[in-house]
């Protein structure tokens, strides 16, 4: 797939190379230098478009000034039948190369013959990853920090996809262990309150709060009466914990899917534990030497293994001393496995079972302790946890409205609900606000810009946009003018200073789409179509197109079109639609 700006990268150091090559076979220039050039592009654009550092780089070896070398190289440079125009001599010896027709023609059909698929890269050389999000608790409604992973993980599992990763998304859940035990006493709770009265049956302590919680023990009450009023706690933990999880995910699945969110898999914690493949696992690292016995718990040697870890990435000993590394318990005295346990033999499923060459997960940034522990148990399997395990640590979200945060539910009472949010704004607004900083901010969700419909609301700037080049097209249209193919434009003709920036902005779309990739940062794309959209705006106000002879016309209608296209695309990417009207 075409990346222009890498194919101009790549010609300018072609071209200096023959270059020299034709200098040195004349003398000019000593021959046989191994020069390591750099080739920039200069910030600002009376630089020229791409700057080589190839004669200040092959000084010392070829025992001349950067300047006499940079004119050889300029004096036997050709230019013909290449993206460049023109080369000058700036500075201390850059060689400053200018852009002409013939990259920005081909930037046109570019996006025109890749369509949809324009931006795509193969950094990922078809190697398979799993990106893991959301996995929230199936103990009550998705909340905010839920709705930010979501989409982050979405979105970047899209990216990674078009930059040539083979990808999985996936949904853990949680459906085993203590959160489901409380879960289940929480329910219980209410519906013994239901029949006795709620001053005649304790809540527990550490219970689940929450109108859904009352709901849900409605519900039970209305299938099955009284039935468990006098159960076994054996008997109603197993029914109440079951009917609230066949409940709850359902409605997760539906809030997601209202979200655009679909995966390939929701994975159950308890298949792990169903099919003895978490005592298969911690077997497997007593086999290894890394567990130990103390209390009636087995534990796991977790310090050794991180201060292993730690060394290898080129720690000191003193520094890792420093950390007061500690270990963890696998499987506690009364013989049952800790969540610990069921996330290590989850992994070793993704990395060994299932053979992803990466895993990556979203996770809130209140686990940023896990991450190494989790990452030196996989290492101590022989997994290379520390290399093949990504872990996506996620600031908090603040929701705002009328200047000042918003925290509290309609529903229930804590934190404010997913589909309680999708009730107040749109999903478009949802998915672009969401996606709009790096993981690694926090980030201020403003409810009244979600939903103003002017230029500050950063998702309706970049659909008006989309939708104002639709009509353009469609009035054009109406007068005989169609959108032509890129064959048939003269690029020449698009040398306005608005019209040059708006093509290397289209060519910069799969650099923004592989720099997003490598660094786990979708938000990279919404900035990116922000400045897009600004840099049509730009182009409309200044450029003409209805009235303007056909050829001009033409030219400029083609271009407002490879806009359009990837407009669309980009928005693809992050879930949000691209309207025709608004």
């Amino acid at each position: 797939m075409s990346n222009m700006i890498q194919a101009a990268r790549r010609q300018v150091d072609e071209l200096t190379r023959a270059a020299y090559e034709r200098a040195a076979a004349a003398g000019v220039l000593p021959g046989g230098a191994e020069v390591k050039a750099t080739i920039e592009i200069p910030k600002d654009a009376s630089h020229g478009d791409y700057a080589s550092s190839f004669a200040m780089a092959g000084a010392k070896a070829l025992r001349m000034a950067p300047r006499a070398i940079a004119q050889a190289i300029a004096d036997h440079l050709d230019l013909t039948g290449s993206y460049f125009q023109e080369v000058e001599i700036a500075g201390p010896g850059f060689l400053n190369f200018t852009l002409g027709p013939a990259w920005f023609g081909q930037v046109l059909s570019s996006v025109e013959t890749e369509g949809a698929a324009y931006g795509a890269g193969t950094e990922g050389g078809g190697k398979r990853v799993m990106v893991e999000f959301v996995s929230a608790n199936p103990t009550g409604p998705m909340h905010m920090g839920n709705a930010r992973g979501g989409v982050l993980g979405d979105t970047l599992a899209n990216v990674l996809a078009r930059d040539g990763w083979d990808t999985w998304k996936e949904f853990y859940v949680n459906d085993a262990g203590n959160q489901i035990h409380k879960f289940a006493e929480s329910i219980h709770a209410r519906y013994m309150q239901l029949i006795l009265g709620e001053d005649s049956f304790p809540f527990p302590e550490k219970g689940y709060q929450g109108e859904d919680i009352r709901e849900l023990a409605r519900a039970f009450y209305e299938r099955h009466g009284d039935a468990y009023r006098d159960a076994p706690e054996s008997e109603w933990l197993e029914a109440m914990g079951q009917f609230g999880l066949s409940v709850n995910i359902p409605r997760m699945e539906e809030d997601l899917k209202k979200y655009r969110i679909t995966y390939d898999q929701w994975f159950y914690e308890s298949s792990l534990h169903d099919s003895g493949f978490v005592a298969e696992t911690v077997e497997l690292l007593t086999e290894k030497g890394w567990t130990y016995e103390q209390d009636g718990a087995l534990w796991l040697r977790t310090g050794q293994l991180l201060r292993q870890k730690y060394l290898a990435e080129g720690k000191t000993p003193e520094q890792v001393d420093k950390l007061e590394l500690k270990d963890d318990v696998l499987r506690r005295a009364n013989g049952f496995y800790t969540y610990f346990a069921a996330d290590i033999a989850y992994h070793r499923n993704k990395l060994e079972v299932r053979g992803f060459d990466l895993a990556i997960n979203i996770w809130g940034a209140d686990h940023h302790g896990h991450v190494a522990r989790l990452q030196a148990a996989l290492d101590g399997l022989g997994l290379d946890g520390s290399h093949r395990l990504v872990i996506v640590l996620m600031q908090l979200v603040n929701l705002l409205q009328d200047g000042k945060p918003v925290r509290m539910s309609k529903r229930s009472g804590k934190a404010i609900a997913l589909h309680d949010l999708l009730d107040e704004i749109s999903v478009d607004a949802a998915r672009y606000f969401f996606n709009s900083r790096a993981s690694t901010s926090p980030l201020d969700f403003d409810l009244d810009l979600a939903v103003r419909e002017d230029s500050e609301n950063p998702v309706y700037y970049v659909q008006y946009a989309h939708a104002r080049i639709c009509s353009l097209i469609a009035n054009l249209a109406a007068d005989g003018a169609r959108v032509p193919a890129a064959a048939a434009v003269d690029a020449a003709l698009l040398s306005a200073p608005e019209e040059l920036a708006l093509m290397k902005a289209l060519a910069q779309f799969p650099e923004e789409i592989h720099l997003a990739a490598r660094d786990y940062d979708p938000s990279r794309i919404n900035r990116y179509l922000v400045s897009l959209a600004g840099d049509f705006h730009r182009f409309y106000n200044a450029c003409r197109i209805k009235g303007e002879e056909p050829a001009l016309l033409s030219a400029r209608l083609k271009l407002a079109d490879t806009v359009r296209s990837v407009l669309a695309n980009g928005l693809g990417l992050l879930g949000v639609s691209a309207p025709e009207k608004m």
